[in-house]
């Protein structure tokens, strides 16, 4: 690959020296870089992409990966991190390795991995008023001094259970080792094509993670638990796009048929990169 796009976290990188840096060294290697200012956290949409491009390079953190992969994905474009945060489980490239990793890109030492996302639909009164994609996950959580959320789950129009909990996360595989792993769900590859379900703190002694296959649909539907509650919970799309939820209110969630396309450069295994970056072994 030759021509890039460059979307950058400005709070990750000041001034875009880094950005910058990378769109001059690609263009000393005979490449083409367009670094685009306008990337913001409110984004929804992202158009005038220029035609040449080929890979989409983001720097920033997790939270970076996940919303410019959102708006990416309807493009077809492969999209590569640069580690400018913490963790960085999704970015690929970190800092001490910048010029190995975009000689890489530059020299086709790489391979692309599709992840599945979710889409989620939201009615409010039987109104579809909302609708978003989502690579990680998506959450459903208590709102404001809300103590417990009562939701039905159906899956394919049957009723899988009806639970009383902090809330429910909606999961890809991608997202397992997110907030899933954090709510005791289980960790799976992020090439597999399933769908979780993962209650957060059920007033249950029975309620586990469930495995769903990759077309099955999902309903959850908040239900009222006082007769004086007008606001129940919030839906988050990978932790950073909210909406409101009240009583009545479904949130219908399937597989999208938008996937994101991931770069990798490095020869480390998903289960090496688990061991160093949530285990914390080297």
């Amino acid at each position: 690959m030759k021509n890039f796009l460059i979307m950058t976290n400005e709070v990750k990188d000041p001034g875009f020296s880094i950005s910058n840096k990378i769109r001059e060294y690609i263009e000393s290697k005979g490449g083409t870089a367009f670094l685009r200012k306008d990337f913001t956290e409110d984004t929804q949409s992202y158009s005038n992409i220029p035609g040449e491009v080929e890979c989409v390079i983001v720097l920033g953190g997790d939270g970076t990966m996940l919303h410019a992969s959102r708006l990416i994905a309807p493009h077809d474009l492969p999209v590569v991190g640069v580690n400018l945060g913490t963790l960085g489980f999704l970015t690929e490239i970190e800092m001490s390795h910048l010029s190995e990793g975009i000689d890489d890109l530059l020299n086709d030492r790489f391979h692309i991995e599709e992840r599945m996302m979710l889409e989620g639909c939201i009615y409010h009164r039987d109104i579809s008023c909302y609708r978003l994609s989502a690579l990680n996950d998506i959450v459903i959580t208590r709102s404001g001094f809300s103590r417990i959320i009562s939701f039905k789950i159906i899956v394919n129009g049957e009723l899988l259970d009806v639970y009383a909990a902090d809330g429910v996360i909606i999961s890809t595989p991608t997202g397992s080792t997110g907030y899933n792993l954090s709510a005791g769900g289980p960790i799976v590859n992020p090439e597999a094509n399933v769908i979780l379900i993962t209650p957060v703190c059920p007033h249950s002694l029975q309620a586990k993670s469930i495995v769903l296959g990759e077309w099955d649909t999902i309903e959850i539907h908040i239900q009222k638990v006082r007769k004086t509650q007008l606001e129940e919970a919030l839906v988050t799309f990978d932790g950073q796009v909210a909406e409101r939820l009240n009583p009545g209110d479904i949130i219908k969630i399937h597989k999208s048929r938008k996937v994101a396309k991931v770069v990798k450069v490095q020869e480390n295994s998903f289960y090496h990169t688990l061991r160093v970056k949530v285990g914390g072994k080297a």
